[in-house]
């Protein structure tokens, strides 16, 4: 099936920008944004977002509605998704968000318009797929392993003080992982995206082992059905992500680690698999992280 679906793919063209579709689709809607200057159209969740520039400024547009290359759904499925995550970016606007700027429907699907950040994703398996993320010096991902502790450091800062205000507005963190952060290198600047899955907090597992996220950051609630998903979740979701930056990611021994042992045992308490060893709330694991920082 998945064969099947690859060699029957559309390749469609917008202002000399080729990407591939499994049906073809009208995107003159986007022409109100100005001229396309990339796209990004292998993601499996039923959006594909477009790069799009008018007057010198850009925008990041995340699109529901069509049928990407590798999304097996429902793409009425996806537009809800995507309905449903704008109330969350506007909940949740941050400094170390990107920014949602509008949202409409469209005359099959549904659009969010971002400002455009000129960070890249230190998740790009796009274009740097498998092993290539980690030894590929072209990888953002290698890239960023090669900087000096202290701008890994500050990425970090920017991550745990979002997810700290993502805390107290009442919200829980869903499928956030390496994918979700992107850092400008011009700048050192961070910032997080595509938070569309988070939710009012507490919640629970209602997928079981598939409950979203990447293997690399998930907690072990993350995997039980009905377990619960909530801020000592999210200890450790982001214990596992200073992991990924600062460390071996899921070999998470002192040897691979950048930092030093102050901070180390604050990331080893919050990844610890039984919940209630672990800090109780994000607030509490970026206080202890700050606390050895100073």
């Amino acid at each position: 099936m998945e064969n099947l679906q690859k060699t029957n793919l559309i390749t469609m063209t917008l202002d000399k920008v080729d990407f591939q579709l499994q049906e073809e689709q009208n995107f003159d809607w986007l022409k109100q944004y100005g001229a396309v200057f990339c796209v990004f159209d292998q993601q499996d969740s039923g959006n594909i977002s477009f790069g799009v520039e008018k007057d010198e400024r850009k925008f990041f547009v995340k699109y529901a509605g069509s049928k990407p290359i590798d999304f097996t759904g429902n793409p009425e499925d996806a537009i809800e998704r995507l309905k449903k995550a704008v109330p969350v970016y506007q909940s949740l606007e941050h400094q170390h968000l990107i920014k949602l700027l509008d949202h409409f429907s469209t005359e099959i699907g549904y659009a969010l318009v971002f400002e455009w950040f000129e960070g890249e994703c230190l998740h790009s398996h796009w274009s740097f797929g498998g092993i290539a993320k980690y030894t590929n010096p072209n990888s953002p991902f290698y890239r960023f392993k090669k900087l000096e502790v202290e701008k890994r450091l500050k990425a970090l800062d920017a991550i745990f003080s979002f997810h700290t205000y993502v805390e107290s507005q009442r919200y829980v963190a869903v499928d956030f992982y390496d994918g979700s952060i992107l850092y400008d290198f011009k700048s050192n600047e961070t910032k997080i995206c595509d938070i569309d899955f988070y939710r009012h907090s507490p919640s629970i597992n209602d997928f079981g082992e598939d409950f979203w996220g990447s293997n690399r950051s998930k907690s072990p609630e993350e995997y039980g059905l009905g377990a619960p998903i909530d801020s000592i979740t999210n200890v450790f979701n982001l214990g596992a992500i200073a992991f990924g930056l600062l460390g071996g990611e899921r070999d998470r021994s002192f040897s691979k680690w950048d930092a030093n042992q102050g901070l180390y045992e604050v990331a080893i308490k919050a990844v610890e698999e039984d919940r209630n060893k672990r800090y109780s709330t994000v607030k509490e694991f970026y206080d202890a992280w700050k606390s050895v920082l100073n």
